[in-house]
């Protein structure tokens, strides 16, 4: 019951919703502060967008935990330097938020630490706020990412600031 329900969930969700939450203006903002945010820490951010999984992932009971590290792979956010790529992942229809780090800040970071963010941003997108939560969460992902990894007199731009829709 609980797969159809799910099914049911991505099924219904259609790519307007995801404009609706996430418009062109956010879009701009989110790379604008990402690109902002870069010159505080030599990591690099990407940040996706997921209105609901293809059905197949679904029925199959794939996580959004797993869609995040097929999306790290596919955009590539492994490839820095110092392996230090961060991935957002937003999955609305499942409500989730996963935030990947690369294998140079995992080993720095507590992955408690992602959790509570990506569950920060969770509970601003339920009341709605998703500029908010986005930003906020942006914010505290490089608050992290300053302490572990300060810039430094090359703060190379590795990886796009524009955030992804999947579609």
């Amino acid at each position: 019951m609980v797969r159809v329900r799910r099914l049911l969930r991505h099924l219904l969700f259609t790519p307007w919703r995801v404009r609706a939450a996430f418009g062109r203006p956010l879009l701009k903002d989110i790379e604008a502060v990402i690109a902002q945010a870069e010159r505080s820490h030599r990591a690099e951010l990407r940040f996706a967008i997921e209105g609901s999984m293809p059905l197949t992932q679904v029925w199959r009971g794939v996580s959004a935990r797993q869609r995040a590290l097929e999306g790290y792979a596919q955009l590539r956010v492994w490839d820095t330097e110092e392996n230090n790529g961060i991935l957002i992942y937003v999955q609305l229809a499942d409500h989730a938020i996963e935030i990947i780090a690369d294998r140079g800040i995992a080993a720095r970071v507590d992955p408690a630490e992602w959790r509570t963010i990506a569950r920060q941003m969770e509970a601003a997108y339920h009341g709605g706020d998703f500029r908010g939560g986005s930003l906020a969460g942006i914010a505290a992902v490089s608050a992290l990412l300053a302490r572990h990894f300060p810039p430094g007199p090359a703060n190379p731009d590795e990886l796009p600031n524009r955030p992804v829709i999947v579609a």
